[in-house]
């Protein structure tokens, strides 16, 4: 056996917010968003630099506060990329 990729899931409560913080803040992109109708809730995939991960509203996937580790070079200049936009959440307490 080979695994190829890791993909986790995080629960999400507001599609806005996530797009605002995972897009717009964190630099991910959205690879695809399925909902069954408008009335439904959403389950999305993105992505970025080789790293997928999946954002659901459904009430059963996840947990909230849950945790994952990526291993990546570059952290401290992603870190820097980070600090220079304006984000309200950026540099709480």
């Amino acid at each position: 056996m080979q695994v190829e990729q890791v993909i986790p899931i995080f629960r999400i409560f507001d599609y806005s917010k996530a797009v605002e913080f995972y897009i717009d803040w964190l630099g991910f992109h959205i690879d695809w968003e399925h909902r069954f109708d408008d009335n439904s809730p959403i389950y999305m995939q993105i992505s970025r630099d080789g790293m997928a991960m999946h954002l659901s509203e459904h009430h059963g996937d996840a947990t909230p506060g849950s945790q994952v580790f990526v291993n990546c070079s570059g952290l401290k200049a992603y870190h820097e990329q980070l600090i220079q936009k304006n984000y309200k959440y950026n540099k709480p307490g």
